[in-house]
């Protein structure tokens, strides 16, 4: 369920009228704001640097810059990048995805030239970001990105494998290959073993078990493993190469590019490509930790990808300037910031003031580390690279050539030859599904099945037509189409041959997931195929699943009554009974039934197939869900929608009016705190959401509520709702309030109102109190406007219950 601050769309001009800088109505005027840094934000710099440090290390290494290069990067990723990109918790500085390409640049044109093409780089992005080009760049399919990435991963272990036995690295993949059977037979012991005693902290650190190994992963394993290494080599003496920086005097800037102008446009290119794809993903992954987060992204938002690129480009620029690597998003860092506890962008600035802290004063300490330690540490990262996560995916999505031919090809050709080659090969499999379509007809218990499977072309028109011939005269055909395209050659040869095959006495149906085409049954006049999103009495709902919601309001053949006015039907008993005779209307089920069957006939054909894998997983495990929701049994809420959630997610409870009856209370309900119950002590839910909405009937039931008459059970349950109406009617009490309006009337105000008094009923249930008392349960109060589609999240209580707008960053970045 996201959590984003919402700018909401309005027309151009309210947009045009909008002042520059807008302050939410909660926080501060501007006069009196302080610069203040959270906390979370100092804990989570120092986190970031921790793991940044040895890693900027090992990266300037295994490219072959000097070793200070890193820390420059690493400086300008966090102070430049953190200031100005539009991803705030994004942590940037010199990333493994960049080895390949910057390792190549400084073999071919040098060091001086590579930072040259660094701050051409910058310019670059700073051009695209301008343009606001960011979403666009997103367009790459997956299976090419992770390619790239896994074919880095695989250049980076291969050439650390020659440092990790004490040798040196050769120019390309193939070299290195070549030259490891004489590098194996060279081993150098020192550089061996403290390689072997990085890799062994590396990845038995997260695994130490209990508490102690709870508090020990407080630690980063690479912090760990490199100061490990560096405290073994040193205690015992060993004779193996360390880390050497230069005085900063003599440290190389950015000069005049040299070289030839195709080649460095070629250079600029890879780097722009790789560092903007490299950063977009980061940006694009942070959003989707943060998010987890509901009391984080609130306050956080959703990123400015085009931002984001504009402060890559700047952070480049200074790296390349000073003499830096370049700049990108990196994963590992953005991950640990998130999960550290930042809250803002000062987590990164901090990070990249420690990390040029320690270029300056910590360099007798950073020139004890062994070159062996960081290139374990960077084999390790490249290693990663190679994700069996992303191999499954495209694998499931038939990607896979893509994925292994853009490896392959930034493997032995190049990062920027590689990713053109997947681009030609992704393009050709595009194509081919295209033009592929498969067609099959069966027949079962006398009805015709045809199967069209992929996308309806003119090139599939003649197998078409042989498979729908197959047919005999007069039988009922059901066509499923599994498809999303259907060219105009391929639809005028479907309708040619429907109008034939009704007119001879059959009956055909088109399905599938993007058509709404049927046949009229033999007798009904016309027989013409009509479009999906057409209402007739033959197609019957213009509905269909995972397309956008239209309510069902679709059009339902009826009879014209006696009086002459249409539209007013004459059976006005419930769906589904029968007419009496001779009253113009048939017996069969109403269009309620008629709409049921139709939305399971749907799930079966469609949507089953999908999730069976996913609801056969839960089957066998149990349902582990995260979240008790409970809100009113409005039909207009639906929950899955609203919180972006699937099988399993939620435990869901759902009456009339969203309402928590105190434990105890006379005429109270045990079926709700039965479900509080299981829910927290069994299910052990980490938090519980009580979700009101705008119009809610319960609530005007409430208001207009007169005391005395008949005891309904509907009254009966209602008074578990007067302390609502009591909380708002205090004149002690602060009302509950929206983000930026007023309340429109007391409806939406005891609606508020009533979510705030809920969770305090909650708080009354015993085994709600013994979780909150461990810190194991979070509650919070939700609100869904629905005319507006929009949900508010409760961010204060104790005398200020403020509901925020939840909601997407704005459209056009």
């Amino acid at each position: 369920m996201s959590a984003c601050v919402p700018t909401h769309a309005t027309d151009s001009n309210a947009n045009a009228n909008r002042t520059k800088h807008v302050h939410p109505p909660h926080s501060p005027p501007p006069p009196h704001r302080r610069f203040r840094i959270a906390g979370a934000d100092v804990s989570a710099s120092i986190a970031v640097f921790l793991i940044a440090l040895p890693l900027s290390l090992g990266i300037a290494l295994a490219t072959g810059a000097p070793l200070q290069a890193g820390l420059v990067a690493a400086a300008a990723g966090g102070l430049v990048a953190g200031l100005l990109g539009g991803c705030p918790l994004q942590v940037s500085g010199p990333a493994a995805g960049l080895t390949v390409v910057t390792a190549d640049l400084i073999h071919r044109y040098g060091w001086r030239t590579t930072c040259a093409v660094t701050v051409l780089a910058g310019l670059a992005q700073l051009a695209l970001g301008c343009v606001r080009v960011a979403r666009t760049a997103l367009a790459v399919s997956p299976a090419i990105v992770h390619g790239m990435l896994a074919g880095i991963g695989v250049t980076i272990a291969v050439a650390q494998v020659h440092i990790v036995l004490g040798g040196t690295p050769q120019s390309s993949v193939l070299a290195n290959l070549r030259a490891l059977p004489a590098q194996l037979a060279d081993l150098h012991p020192a550089d061996v073993a403290m390689s072997v005693l990085t890799l062994a902290l590396l990845l038995l650190w997260p695994r130490v078990p209990g508490r102690l190994g709870h508090l020990m992963r407080k630690i980063p394993a690479a912090l760990v493993a490199v100061a490990g290494a560096t405290l073994t080599a040193s205690l015992t003496g060993l004779s193996l190469a360390k880390v050497d920086l230069p005085s900063w005097s003599s440290h190389a800037l950015a000069g005049l590019p040299e070289g030839p102008v195709l080649g460095i446009a070629a250079a600029v290119l890879t780097t722009t490509l790789v560092c903007s794809v490299q950063s977009l993903l980061g940006a694009v992954a942070v959003d989707k930790l943060v998010a987890g987060q509901p009391g984080l992204s609130a306050r956080v938002g959703r990123s400015d990808l085009n931002r984001e690129l504009l402060g890559q480009g700047a952070a480049n620029i200074v790296s390349g300037v000073l003499g830096g690597l370049p700049v990108a998003g990196v994963a590992v860092r953005s991950s640990a910031n998130v999960q550290a506890g930042a809250v803002s962008r000062n987590s990164t600035m901090l990070h990249g003031v420690l990390v040029v802290v320690a270029a300056l004063l910590m360099v007798p300490v950073l020139e004890l580390i062994p070159l062996a330690s960081l290139a374990a540490l960077v084999m390790v990262v490249g290693i990663q690279m190679v994700s069996l996560h992303h191999i499954r995916t495209v694998t499931r999505h038939r990607e896979v050539l893509v994925y292994a031919v853009t490896t392959l090809g930034v493997v032995f050709l190049g990062v920027l030859e590689g990713v053109l080659l997947g681009v030609t090969v992704a393009v050709a499999v595009a194509l081919n599904r295209l033009a592929h379509t498969r067609i099959t007809h069966d027949e079962k218990e006398g009805v015709h099945h045809v199967h069209v499977r992929g996308q309806l072309t003119f090139l599939a028109v003649p197998r078409l037509s042989r498979t729908l011939h197959l047919v005999p005269q007069g039988a009922h055909v059901v066509v499923e189409l599994d498809g999303s395209f259907m060219d105009h050659a391929a639809y005028e040869s479907l309708q040619d041959w429907q109008n034939a095959h009704t007119a001879r006495g059959g009956s055909a149906e088109l399905t599938g997931r993007r058509t709404g085409v049927r046949v009229a049954e033999p007798g009904h006049t016309g027989g013409e195929a009509t479009p999906a999103g057409t209402p007739t009495a033959s197609t019957g709902c213009r509905c269909h699943p995972w397309t956008p919601w239209r309510n069902h309001q679709c059009d339902h053949p009826q009879s014209t009554p006696p009086s002459g006015h249409p539209g007013e039907p004459t059976d006005r008993s419930a769906p589904g009974t029968a007419a009496p005779s001779g009253t113009g209307t048939d017996s069969r089920p109403g269009p309620g039934g008629h709409q049921l069957a139709r939305g399971i006939s749907a799930f079966q054909r469609n949507t089953a197939p999908l999730v069976r894998g996913e609801l056969a997983r839960l089957a066998r495990e149990g349902q582990r869900p995260s979240q008790l929701f409970l809100t009113c049994a409005d039909s207009r809420l639906v929950t899955s929608m609203i919180t972006s959630s699937g099988p399993g997610d939620l435990f869901v409870v759902r009456n009339v009016g969203n309402l928590v009856p105190p434990p105890g209370e006379e005429n109270g309900d045990d079926s709700v705190a039965a479900a509080i119950e299981y829910a927290v002590d069994v299910l052990r839910v980490r938090s519980i959401t009580v979700c009101g909405h705008s119009g809610c009937g319960a609530m005007q039931a409430l208001l207009n509520s007169e005391p005395g008459g008949a005891r309904t059970p509907l009254k009966r349950w209602l008074a578990h709702g007067l302390p609502s109406l009591e909380r708002m009617a205090d004149d002690g009490r602060p009302w509950a309030r929206l983000a930026g309006r007023a309340p429109a009337d007391a409806v939406e105000q005891l609606c508020l109102t009533n979510v705030v008094q809920q969770l305090e009923h909650l708080r009354a249930h015993e085994s709600v109190a013994r979780a909150l008392r461990k810190g194991a349960l979070e509650l919070h109060g939700m609100y869904f406007h629905v005319g507006e589609a929009q949900a508010y999240l409760l961010t204060g209580e104790g005398g200020d219950e403020l509901f925020d707008g939840v909601g997407v960053a704005d459209l056009s970045a």
